[in-house]
C-alpha cells in the first residue's frame, strides 16, 4: 500500500500531500485514490471497525500533486466546505509555463465553459474564471517561467486553460499544452485555512518533487 504523507492531523482535520497521478477520489477507473488511502490510514492507525468517515471538501486534478485537507467529522466538513464556498481557504500553486512572461505580476480574467467530453474551453457562454499570478523566476535558456498562482475562482482545469489561452501553456500538460511526455508542472504548494473548531489559522507548504521541469528552477527559495 502506498504510504500517505500526513502533514497534520488532529481529531477534526487531516492534511495530506496528494502524490502526482493519484486520484483525489475514486472514479470509474477504480485506480487508487487519496480519499480511500486516508480512510485506510485512519482505520489502521486507530483500529477502527467498520466504515471510517472522511469528508472530501476539495479536489486536485489527477496529474496535479499538492496539499489537500480532509475532514474527520461531519461538522468539520460542513465548516470547511463553507470556507471554500466563501473563498476563505487560501490555495496557492506553483507552475512552470512555456515562454517568458514579461510582466512581474498579472491577472487573468476569462470565461470557462465545461464540455461534455471532460475538457473545458474559453467561451463567452462560460462562467467567470479569475486568477492572479506572480513571476518568481525566468529561465531564458530553456524559455520557461516559474509562477505563483492564487486562484480566485475554482473552475474545471482553470489554471491549465487560462495559461494556455494566454500563450503560456503549462509544461507537461498533455491536454491543453505541448505534449512532451513529462509530468505536468503544476503543484498545490500552499494551503491556509481556519481550523473548524479552534478557529486558529493553519498554514502548510510543501515542495513539489524535484523531477522533470522542476529541476530547472531553485523552487526551494520560494517555499517556507
Amino acid at each position: 500500500m502506498m504510504k500517505v504523507n500526513i502533514l497534520y492531523e488532529d481529531n477534526h482535520v487531516l492534511v495530506a500531500e496528494k502524490p502526482i497521478n493519484v486520484l483525489s477520489q475514486s472514479d470509474n477507473t477504480k485506480d487508487k485514490d487519496l480519499l480511500t488511502m486516508v480512510k485506510e490510514y485512519i482505520k489502521e492507525k486507530y483500529q477502527k471497525p467498520g466504515n471510517v468517515y472522511v469528508g472530501l471538501v476539495h479536489r486536485l486534478d489527477r496529474p496535479v500533486g499538492g496539499i489537500m485537507v480532509f475532514a474527520k467529522t461531519s461538522k468539520a466538513a460542513t465548516r470547511l466546505s463553507k470556507q471554500i464556498s466563501q473563498h476563505q481557504i487560501k490555495k496557492y500553486y506553483l507552475a512552470i509555463v512555456q515562454g517568458i512572461i514579461k510582466e512581474d505580476k498579472g491577472t487573468y480574467h476569462d470565461k470557462i465553459k465545461r464540455l461534455s467530453n471532460g475538457n473545458s474551453v474559453i467561451s463567452e457562454e462560460g462562467k467567470d474564471a479569475l486568477l492572479d499570478y506572480e513571476v518568481l523566476e525566468r529561465n531564458e535558456k530553456t524559455n520557461k517561467t516559474l509562477v505563483k498562482i492564487a486562484l480566485k475562482t475554482g473552475r474545471h482545469h482553470q489554471i491549465r486553460i487560462q495559461f494556455a489561452a494566454h500563450s503560456h501553456p503549462l509544461c507537461g500538460d498533455q491536454r491543453y499544452g505541448i505534449e512532451d511526455k513529462t509530468q505536468i508542472a503544476l503543484y498545490a504548494y500552499h494551503l491556509e485555512f481556519v481550523h473548524p473548531t479552534t478557529k486558529k489559522i493553519l498554514i502548510f507548504e510543501q515542495l513539489p518533487p524535484k523531477i522533470d521541469h522542476w529541476t530547472e528552477f531553485t523552487v526551494s527559495r520560494y517555499v517556507q
